[in-house]
């Protein structure tokens, strides 16, 4: 009778990137969560004011802004791909298709603020709009710091040798990005979709 071969050792599962950024991960989603709690209880007691005022909302625009960020989420996760193996030049590409798409929801975001401003509306307009801007503010300022996060990340690949780049600051930036993302995945259809 032989020995029963003992079973190959897999790799203990991680968070990708560093753990630290995992907190901050938390503490944006706890953040947000509150947020995201106190606009759908004030939703339920100004059910009327809340609905006239969210058909003032362009929803093709967030509609366009989610599949930027879906787009551009899709981008970073090749990014790290193939920074993942060994394939720097291409994993900078795939990182610039996923800022160009970051981009692309920042401008996008703004010409909706001009808009709204040209029409009059602002932060005291009404507490719906008082919502609107924090919400989508405080987002975009994390789309922002996702942006620069992932610049900062592709100019140090740039300067990491040929051979094998490390993909573990890249990581650590795309699990943020991945949050703002999330974020909008929730944001969008809480603001411009629901009624």
């Amino acid at each position: 009778m032989t020995a029963a071969t003992p079973a190959p050792s897999q790799p203990a599962p991680r968070l990708p990137g560093d753990l630290f950024i995992w907190y901050v991960i938390l503490l944006e989603g706890a953040t947000f969560g509150v947020l995201f709690g106190a606009f759908a209880f004030t939703r339920v007691r100004q059910l009327e004011l809340f609905t006239a005022s969210q058909q003032q909302l362009d929803l093709s625009a967030g509609a366009i802004n989610t599949a930027l960020l879906l787009t551009a989420s899709w981008c970073v996760a090749r990014a790290v791909g193939a920074v993942r193996a060994g394939t720097r030049g291409a994993g900078l590409g795939w990182l610039a298709a996923g800022m160009a798409g970051g981009a692309g929801f920042v401008a996008l975001k703004l010409k909706e603020y001009a808009d709204k401003a040209a029409e009059g509306i602002g932060l005291s307009t009404n507490l719906f709009f008082d919502f609107y801007f924090i919400l989508t503010g405080f987002h975009l300022l994390h789309v922002l710091a996702g942006l620069l996060a992932l610049g900062l990340v592709g100019v140090g690949l740039l300067r990491q040798p040929r051979g094998a780049p490390n993909a573990h600051a890249l990581e650590t930036a795309a699990a943020f990005w991945h949050l703002v993302d999330l974020l909008w995945l929730i944001l969008f259809p809480l603001v411009y979709v629901m009624r």
